[in-house]
């Protein structure tokens, strides 16, 4: 292969995505639909990390008060122009995104079989699906209170967890929602250190090389970022006290009030905003193919 035709193959997955989407959807409409809104929904994942981790970032350089969580760094989009019209694409695409992990969990649209790793990939997905789902829902609530910002509130972590606390066991729920939480903090930043990421998408190798080290970035900053929420839940379960709970704002915060607060949230701050970032690669580059989910084996 020339050098011409290299770079005309190298560059087909940046300058051919719009076309090969109308063939699909003259070929397979709901498949191609299904990989538009999965695109969608990679692209709102990665706004909420990057407000998240913008909103910190100024926190931590003093330029704003405190460090916000998804919704709260979400509703202040509605003061910007056109900010609401974000909050619903962001909440249609979080719907999408929450659909597509359940083709991946349910359905096994990455073909990932049936292995123990592969179903606690796939166990993965679907809680991914859930959280997602939530947020999406939170998300239009939000925009249903902006008519009157003062009872634009929802409710807190706290709040939340008190309710839970109410229920049969409620306090061993919360400690072990706690742990689940500082397992998968602790899965983000193994991840980080070995997870060749960049083999899930396609385009150059150029490309695939810093979109690894991006994402080696963003799942630490991500699992640090879930550390401290994860304390805070199993210290609220363990105290018997719902107050404790903490949401990733609210954990970023106490973070912040910390020795070297500002220098240690400035770096989880970057860090959840590069996986925002490298969302958005994946909403590009990665191969989504949802018919696979529903193709009967050989």
């Amino acid at each position: 292969m020339d050098g011409n035709a290299a770079a005309i193959v190298d560059a087909a997955p940046r300058i051919r995505v719009f076309a090969r989407l109308r063939h699909r959807f003259s070929v397979s409409p709901w498949a191609a639909a299904v990989e538009m809104t999965a695109r969608l929904g990679y692209m709102a994942r990665g706004m909420v990390y990057l407000s998240v981790g913008a909103i910190a970032l100024l926190a931590a350089m003093g330029l704003t008060p405190h460090p916000h969580g998804a919704i709260g760094a979400l509703k202040a989009w509605a003061r910007w122009p056109l900010g609401v019209l974000l909050l619903w694409v962001t909440g249609v695409g979080l719907y999408g995104f929450a659909g597509w992990r359940a083709l991946q969990a349910v359905f096994d649209a990455d073909n990932q079989g049936t292995r123990p790793k592969a179903l606690a990939s796939r166990l993965g997905q679907a809680l991914s699906g859930f959280i997602y789902g939530s947020l999406a829902v939170s998300i239009f609530g939000v925009i249903d209170t902006l008519h009157d910002l003062r009872h634009a509130e929802l409710e807190k972590t706290s709040e939340r967890v008190a309710k839970v606390m109410a229920w049969p066991l409620g306090p061993k729920l919360v400690i072990l929602l706690g742990l689940f939480i500082i397992a998968c903090g602790v899965g983000n930043a193994v991840r980080a250190a070995f997870d060749n990421f960049g083999s899930t998408l396609k385009c150059r190798p150029s490309v695939a090389s810093w979109a690894c080290w991006l994402a080696r970035i963003g799942y630490l900053g991500r699992g640090l970022a879930m550390l401290p929420v994860g304390f805070f839940m199993l210290r609220a379960g363990w105290h018997e006290r719902a107050t404790e709970a903490r949401g990733v704002g609210g954990a970023l915060g106490a973070l912040h009030a910390q020795a070297f607060g500002d220098e240690m949230m400035g770096l989880v701050s970057l860090g959840v905003a590069a996986f925002g970032a490298f969302a958005f690669i994946e909403a590009w580059y990665r191969p989504i193919r949802p018919e696979q989910a529903f193709s009967s084996p050989a």
